[in-house]
C-alpha cells in the first residue's frame, strides 16, 4: 500500500476508523422516523489525515485508481465532485455549511468494508472523515452531532435522501451490543448481544449484486412513504399504530398500501426483536428476520433473485432465520445460525448459487463491534 509520506511528503497527524454496519431488523423505517436495530461490523474505513493551511483537500483511496483527487474548500459545491470522493468532500461541505471553521487536509483512505453490498460503506466513509475532522480542528462535536452531519452530507451533497440509521450505527454502536434507536428523537439504548456466548453466529452473505442508492429508486420509495403520511394527516408513518394499520390502509391508494404495511409491521418487528434480546433469547430472532425479508420482498419490493435465493437456501439448510439487510436492490443477506451449522449453511447457500448460475457469494460472520474512533 502507498504510504502517507510517500503520497504527500509528510506524516499524518493521526488515523481514525469508522465501521460498516449490519441492520438486524428495521429496514426503511429510519426515514419514516421509526425504530432500527443495527450492529457495527469489524470491517472499517480507515483514514490517515493531516491538516492543511492553504484550503486544499487532497483525497486518495487504496481501493481507487491510484490517483489523488485535489479540491479546494472554497470551490466545494453539490454536484462538483463525482465518484467515491464525493462522500468525504460532502462531509467537508456540510461542516462548512454548518459554520464550522475547518480547512483543507491530506487524507489517505483504506477500507475492508465491501462497497455496494448493503453494509453501509458510504456512511463508514463519511463518519471516518467526520470523526477525523472533529479531532483535527477541535470542533468538540458529540457522536450524534457527527452522525447527523454525515447524514446531511449524504442528503444534500451526494443526493441520497437516506435516514440517519447508517451514520448513527457507524458512530454510536458498541462492541457486544445492538443499537436500539428511535430515529424520531435519536434516543438510543445498547442492547446486549453476545452471539458467541449463545452458541450462535450471524452469517453475512454478500450476493455480489451491487447497488447504488443514488440511482433514484430509493428516493422514489421515500417519496411514496411521505405521500402516504401526508394523506393520512400524519408527520410520518411511524405514527400509524399496528392496531390501526388496516383502517389506515383503507384510506390510501392501492400503490401506497404495501409501503405502509411494511413500515408499520417492520417497526413492530424491531420491538419484538428487542424484547427477545432483553429476555436473553437471541435464537428466537430467526422468524422475525425471515418475516422481515418477506415484507421487503412482497410489500416493499426491494429484494432480487439472489437475495431471495440466499434467504431460502439458508433457512432450508437450518438457519433460524434470514433476511436481506440494507437498502435493497442487491447487497447482502444475514442468516442466524448455530456455530455448529455455520459452515454447512454457508456451503448450502454457495451450492444454491452455483446451481442457479449466479456468481459465488462472499460469506463471513459478524460480531457486534465498536463505532467510529481514533486509532492513533
Amino acid at each position: 500500500m502507498t504510504t502517507f509520506h510517500a503520497l504527500y511528503g509528510h506524516q499524518p497527524e493521526g488515523e481514525w476508523a469508522a465501521p460498516g454496519r449490519v441492520n438486524l431488523i428495521g429496514e426503511h423505517t429510519d426515514y419514516n422516523l421509526g425504530f432500527v436495530l443495527p450492529i457495527a461490523l469489524a470491517q472499517t474505513v480507515r483514514v490517515q489525515a493531516r491538516r492543511r493551511t492553504d484550503g486544499r483537500l487532497r483525497l486518495y483511496s487504496a481501493q481507487g485508481d491510484g490517483s489523488v483527487t485535489e479540491l479546494t474548500t472554497e470551490d466545494l459545491a453539490a454536484g462538483t465532485v463525482t465518484g467515491w470522493a464525493r462522500y468525504p468532500a460532502a462531509v467537508v461541505m456540510a461542516l462548512v455549511e454548518a459554520g464550522h471553521r475547518v480547512g483543507g487536509a491530506d487524507l489517505l483512505f483504506d477500507s475492508d468494508v465491501p462497497t455496494g453490498a448493503g453494509l453501509s460503506s458510504s456512511a463508514a466513509l463519511e463518519c471516518a472523515v467526520a470523526v477525523a475532522y472533529n479531532d483535527l480542528f477541535g470542533l468538540g462535536l458529540g457522536e450524534q452531532e457527527l452522525a447527523l452531519l454525515a447524514q446531511r452530507a449524504e442528503n444534500r451533497f451526494v443526493g441520497v435522501p437516506c435516514g440517519v440509521m447508517d451514520q448513527m450505527a457507524s458512530m454510536c454502536c458498541r462492541a457486544g451490543a445492538a443499537l436500539y434507536l428511535d430515529t424520531r428523537d435519536l434516543s438510543a439504548r445498547q442492547v446486549p448481544l453476545d452471539l458467541a456466548g449463545a452458541g450462535l453466529r450471524l452469517l453475512v452473505i454478500d450476493t455480489r449484486v451491487k447497488h447504488d442508492l443514488a440511482d433514484g429508486a430509493y428516493a422514489q420509495l421515500r417519496a411514496g412513504c411521505e405521500r402516504a403520511a401526508e394523506l393520512l394527516g400524519l408527520p410520518a408513518l411511524r405514527e400509524v399504530p399496528l392496531t390501526g394499520l388496516e383502517e389506515a390502509l383503507t384510506r390510501l391508494p392501492a400503490e401506497l398500501r404495501p409501503l405502509v404495511r411494511h413500515v408499520v409491521t417492520e417497526d413492530d418487528r424491531v420491538r419484538q426483536a428487542v424484547a427477545l434480546l432483553d429476555a436473553g433469547d437471541p435464537a428466537a430472532l430467526g422468524p422475525i428476520l425471515t418475516a422481515g425479508h418477506a415484507s421487503l420482498r412482497d410489500d416493499y419490493r426491494v429484494s432480487c433473485a439472489e437475495t431471495d435465493l440466499a434467504v431460502a437456501a439458508a433457512v432450508a439448510a437450518g438457519a433460524f432465520g434470514a433476511r436481506m439487510t440494507g437498502g435493497g436492490f442487491g447487497g447482502s443477506v444475514i442468516a442466524l445460525v448455530t456455530a455448529d451449522t455455520a459452515d454447512a449453511v454457508a456451503g448450502s447457500v454457495t451450492e444454491a448459487f452455483r446451481e442457479a448460475g449466479h456468481a459465488e457469494p462472499v460469506i463471513h460472520h459478524a460480531e457486534p463491534a465498536s463505532g467510529a474512533r481514533k486509532l492513533s
